[in-house]
Formats: C-alpha cells, structure tokens, sequence
C-alpha cells in the first residue's frame, strides 16, 4: 500500500470584503445612484444686485425761486429796452414772449444739472412713446373740460375781460404767415416745453423733495401755474385748464405726458392767434 500524502492543506484564507476587481460598481461611476439627482453643471442662484438709487438732488424751492426771478427780470428788461406804446413791435412783442420763457427753462435744466442728476432723473423728462399717447389723452380730455369752461367764463365776464395776456401783446399787431407760423410755433409747442419744464418738473421736484406726496405737488403746482400768467381775472379759467395737465403728471410720474398735454390745450389758441395776426380772423373787439 502506498504512503498516505503527508502534505497539508493550505490554510483557508477568507475571502475579501467588497466587490471583487472583477465585479463591476453598482452604477457606473459617472452616473449617480439611484434616487441620488444628477450634478447639473454650476448654475448661479445669487440674483443680481438691484440698480443703485441716484443720490437726491441738491436743488429746492430755492432753485423754483431763481428761476421765476430771471424770468421776470428778463421780461421787464426786454419791455423796458424794446416796448414802444404808441406802435408794438412784432419783434419786440416775439422776444418778450419767447426770451424770458426759454430762459427760465434753460436755467432749471442746468440747475439740475451742476447740482443734482439731470433733467431726466430729477425732472422726469425721459420720452416715451406711452407718455405721449397718455399726454394726448389727457389734452383731448382736457378739452372736452376746457373749452365749455371758456364759454361759460366769457359769458360772465365778457370778451373783453377774457382776452389772454398774449393776446393783448399781438393787438393791432398784423404780420405775413412766416411770422404768424412762428408765432404758432412758438404758443403751441415751445411754450408748453418751458412751462413744464419750470412748474410741473422744477417746481415739482422741490415740493416733494421735502416730503409731500404728489397730490400736494398737483395742487401746489396747479396752483402756482394759473397765478403766475399774472391774469387774474382769468386765473379761475386757468385753474381749470391746469387740471389735466397736472393729473398727466400725476398718473405717468413723467413730464412729457403734461408737456403733451399742454400742447394740445394751446393748439387751438396758437391757431387762433395766428389767424388773427394775418388777418384771416378778425380779432376780438
């Protein structure tokens, strides 16, 4: 009988713990578990930061005040240096109207300007397509109020008394049309522009840069506009015509809506006026 073999069995080793080399991962390594979500790729979750509030202008009612005094100083100079009672001069008449008016707007935008954010943050004058169509409704509106109060105002006080201050300067005034067409240039769009520019932009901003809410600026504004065409027999009528344009400022909180507005309620006026200058109307007795 042969040997029984003498050699030992070699020693069980247990076996390693995990996955073999051989055995592939649960899940491929670029894709998570399931029920884990994907990685995206980096998105940014922090909003942008909002736009920074310009600085509060540095100008008031002190700036309001400045520009109503070279407004009238001018007038009274250009009456002074070039008025002649016995015979107007259309000349004189266009640059007493236009000088002062122009100078006084051109005096508020540069206050704002040297001492605040320019005329479109401080004053609101940024143009837009919806701004003047609100303008448009406001002026047309505007109209529908204005012109019956006219009527009913010269039924009470009379033609005479209802006559505007412009209107008084033309009389016996007769010019071509080039003049005339100037004359309403300058009533029906450039006018409107400056007044704005003063009483519902520069004046505005000075009243609510002391805390008053928008409807104290439409009523201070308001206000101050009809009384400063020094027409006080028709300040009531001009009080009237102010509403409109003032609300326009009001609901957009931007100038060219009242600016819009102002013009088309001097549309009809400048017209008039014109007409009356060559002759084609007869001017009232």
């Amino acid at each position: 009988m042969g040997q029984p073999d003498s050699t030992p069995d070699p020693p069980s080793v247990p076996p390693p713990s995990g996955p073999s080399p051989s055995t592939p991962p649960p899940y491929p390594s670029p894709y998570p578990p399931p029920g884990v979500p994907a990685a995206g790729p980096a998105t940014e979750t922090s909003e942008p930061p909002p736009p920074e509030e310009p600085p509060p202008h540095r100008w008031g009612i002190g700036a309001y005040v400045l520009v109503e005094i070279l407004f009238l100083g001018s007038s009274f100079l250009i009456a002074a240096l070039l008025a002649d009672p016995g015979s107007p001069s259309v000349a004189a008449v266009v640059l007493g109207l236009s000088v002062p008016t122009v100078l006084a707007a051109g005096t508020a935008v540069l206050i704002t300007r040297v001492r605040g954010n320019g005329p479109r943050i401080d004053l609101g004058l940024r143009w837009s397509a919806r701004d003047v169509g609100a303008g448009l409704l406001w002026g047309l509106g505007g109209l529908v109020v204005s012109v019956p109060a006219s009527l009913i105002f010269v039924a009470i006080v009379g033609s005479d008394n209802a006559t505007t201050a412009v209107g008084q300067a033309f009389d016996g005034i007769r010019v071509g049309w080039p003049v005339a067409f100037g004359v309403f240039v300058l009533v029906a769009f450039v006018a409107p522009i400056c007044e704005e520019i003063v009483y519902r932009g520069l004046l505005w901003g000075a009243v609510t840069k002391h805390g008053a809410n928008r409807w104290v600026a439409f009523a201070l504004t308001t206000l101050l506009f009809a009384m400063a065409h020094f027409e006080l027999t028709r300040t009531p009528l001009l009080l009237v015509v102010a509403l409109p344009i003032g609300l326009a400022r009001v609901f957009t909180g931007r100038l060219p809506a009242s600016i819009v507005a102002h013009q088309v309620n001097n549309l009809l006026p400048a017209l008039a006026l014109a007409l009356t200058l060559t002759g084609g109307v007869p001017a009232p007795a």
